[in-house]
Formats: C-alpha cells, sequence, structure tokens
C-alpha cells in the first residue's frame, strides 16, 4: 500500500500521539459517512514519524468501548521508508447514527470531521429507520390546508362515507391514519398525499422537469416545467410531461408505419413513484428533478439511501421504506406495492431494450438513468 497523497472526505493522518477519545471521534465520523481509512504514524503535512509498536488491540478496544453502537474495523501494518506505520480501514457504518461514549455525533465533511447539526442527525436516524419524517407534524400548517375531497373519495376505498361522518370521527379517521398528528395538524406525508398545495408549508416539495436538446446540461433547453400540488398530481403531471416530450422512433417496411420497442408509460411512473415516496423530506431546498436529455433521462431525489440497503440490492427486488406513511398512503391509493417488484421490473424493461439503468448513491442526493433505446428521439426529432 502507498500513502495517499493528501486528506480528504475518506482519509485521515493521524500521529502515533492521538488520543483514544479523538481517535474515536474520527472513527464514529468515518462510520457516520461513507467510511474511510485513518492512517496512524503520519502527520498532517505527510511526513512519516511511525508507531513504536504495535496499536491493534488498542483500536479494537476503542471501537468496541468508545464507539457506539460498536465496530469492528480493519487494521493493517507496513513500512514505508524502513518506518512502521498503520492503516485503520473504517467501513460504512450500517447500524448508524454512531456516537462516542460521551454522547457526540461526528461526520465526516471534506478533510475535517464536526459535530453533527440537527438536520444531520435527523437524516442519520431516518437513514437507521430509528425516525420517520412523513409522521412529523407540520407546526405551521392547519386541517384547512388538506382536500377534503380527496380524503373522502380515499375513506371511500374502504366503504367509509367520510364527508357524511361527525367532525368528532372525521378527526378520529384522520388521526388514527396518520393524516393528522396528535396535536391535530397535518403530518408531513399528509400534507404531501392530500395538502391542496403542499409546496406553500413543504417548499422542498415538488418536481421540477426539464428537457434538452443535447446529452449535456448545459445544452439548449426545450422545455422546463415545475409541479406543485398533491403528491399523486404531482407524479400524474411530470409523467404527462415525459409522455409530451418522447416520440416513439419508427421505420417504413413496405407500406407501413412500424413503431420500434420503447419503454411503457410503467417504468417512467415506477421511477417518479420511487422518486417522490423515497426521497429524505428532510433536506430542504431541493426538488426532485427530472432531467431529460438526447440520449438518456435522469431521476434525481434528496438523499442516500438507508443503512441496509445498497445498490446492488436494488435491482433484485430489496424493499425499503424511509417514509411508512407515504408507502402507506401511496400503496393504497394503488400507485405502488410494498413488494419491491417495481424496479427489478425497469430493469427486465431495460434489458429487453438492449439497455442499462444506472443507480448511483452520491453525496445527499440518489440518481436513477434511464437510457434510451437506439435511435430514441425526442419531441424536437424530424428524423425517424
Amino acid at each position: 500500500m502507498k500513502i495517499p497523497r493528501a486528506e480528504n472526505q475518506y482519509i485521515e493522518f493521524k500521529s502515533e500521539k492521538v488520543s483514544a477519545k479523538k481517535l474515536a471521534e474520527e472513527i464514529v465520523a468515518f462510520a457516520n459517512g461513507e467510511g474511510g481509512e485513518i492512517w496512524l504514524g503520519i502527520e498532517d503535512d505527510r511526513q512519516v514519524t511511525g508507531i513504536s509498536r504495535s496499536y491493534e488491540e488498542d483500536v479494537m478496544n476503542i471501537c468496541r468501548e468508545g464507539v457506539i453502537p460498536p465496530l469492528r474495523p480493519s487494521y493493517q501494518e507496513m513500512e514505508i521508508d524502513n518506518v512502521k506505520v498503520a492503516c485503520i480501514e473504517i467501513p460504512k457504518g450500517v447500524d448508524r447514527p454512531y456516537y462516542t461514549s460521551n454522547n457526540r455525533y461526528f461526520i465526516r465533511v471534506g478533510s475535517t470531521k464536526r459535530i453533527a447539526s440537527r438536520e444531520e442527525l435527523v437524516r442519520l436516524f431516518q437513514a437507521s429507520g430509528l425516525f420517520h419524517y412523513d409522521l412529523i407534524e407540520i407546526s405551521i400548517a392547519n386541517i384547512s390546508q388538506l382536500d377534503m375531497s380527496a380524503i373522502s373519495d380515499y375513506f371511500s376505498r374502504y366503504k367509509i362515507s367520510f364527508i357524511n361522518e361527525s367532525e368528532e370521527e372525521k378527526l378520529r379517521l384522520l388521526t388514527a391514519s396518520d393524516i393528522l398528528g396528535e396535536n391535530g395538524r397535518p403530518t408531513v406525508g399528509g400534507a404531501l398525499v392530500f395538502g391542496i398545495n403542499p409546496v406553500e408549508i413543504l417548499p422542498q416539495a415538488g418536481f421540477i422537469y426539464a428537457n434538452f436538446a443535447g446529452n449535456e446540461i448545459g445544452a439548449d433547453l426545450l422545455d422546463k416545467k415545475s409541479f406543485g400540488g398533491s403528491l399523486p398530481r404531482q407524479i400524474d403531471n411530470t409523467l404527462a410531461a415525459i409522455k409530451a416530450n418522447i416520440m416513439t422512433p419508427s421505420t417504413i417496411k413496405g407500406s407501413k408505419r412500424v413503431e420500434k420497442p420503447h419503454y411503457p408509460d410503467k417504468v417512467f411512473r415506477e421511477l417518479l413513484v420511487n422518486a417522490a415516496v423515497h426521497r429524505n423530506y428532510s433536506i430542504t431546498g431541493s426538488q426532485i428533478r427530472v432531467l431529460m436529455f438526447s440520449d438518456r433521462i435522469e431521476f434525481i431525489s434528496p438523499g442516500r439511501l438507508p443503512n441496509t440497503v445498497s445498490i446492488e440490492k436494488l435491482a433484485v427486488g430489496t424493499s425499503f421504506s424511509r417514509n411508512p406513511l407515504l408507502v402507506r398512503l401511496m400503496e393504497n391509493l394503488g400507485y405502488m406495492d410494498k413488494l419491491g417488484r417495481g424496479l427489478p421490473m425497469v430493469c427486465q424493461e431495460a434489458k429487453r431494450l438492449e439497455q442499462t439503468v444506472l443507480f448511483e448513491d452520491s453525496g445527499e442526493e440518489f440518481r436513477v438513468t434511464l437510457y434510451w433505446p437506439s435511435r430514441h428521439c425526442h419531441s424536437t426529432a424530424t428524423d425517424f
């Protein structure tokens, strides 16, 4: 192994003199992120000062007693220029959030660590499944901001005549369904699915759709729209925009026009529903983006995958629920099921067209890229 060139998000240099407390903090920060390496016996300026003995047992004790929940790193010693150093490899934690024995939560930011902010802690707890943001009551919202007609239609599926119930019974039904919280205010999930205009109280809600003439973000913009309203309406309107900008390529065989295979609507609908239901709504200032290019379409939603979910698991049907209330409501409305069959279906449709689906989990975004079939063209094309 060679010494990395510099400290960064995944690399930290530490002197042999580092205290157990400081080392625990660095380990916690890496475990709460994407993992990383701590090089023991190397100074901040990359000077190799080395270690005088093995610290493997010390490191394991720190990870067992100074890091909560405990984790097991890998420890490897080596000689560089006849000086012994150690590399401690911290895996991406599967039991996040991690904290030190004195109850401090750290995260890695660039080449440094810092104590996690309230918002960052919320995201870490959401990733662990210990906290669900969609069940939070919205303090600035009230019941008048909900669409009672849509709610009535929802309950009619269960043979309940919501509109004819007493006010007391209506409140009981709304609370029992988690559309309202215990204090009688809409929950995040309730406002998203049944709000008249959720963007007014949750500015991070909504879809942004953009269609570009070329393959890069700097290409000419052909169409751009923002969609608000309830979550079902956002999905339906974004799907309509995608369909309006796609034209199926075709060829002429004899006297007949024969359309070439393309993705069915259910593929786009599945990716839109996944983006809406599984995004991290605690991340403000960022909406779901759907970007259409000449060679592909991208679905970008704020938030990383939860702890136990990997990109490899998605394609084989691993089901996860960052927002269980949204999943339940949207499932009951017929937009999804909880069996994890959606993304495998998308992959199968892409394979049928000899294309691939690319999943990317980076930073605070999750991106799905769907490549068009060969000779795809959108609504500005003239060559079929």
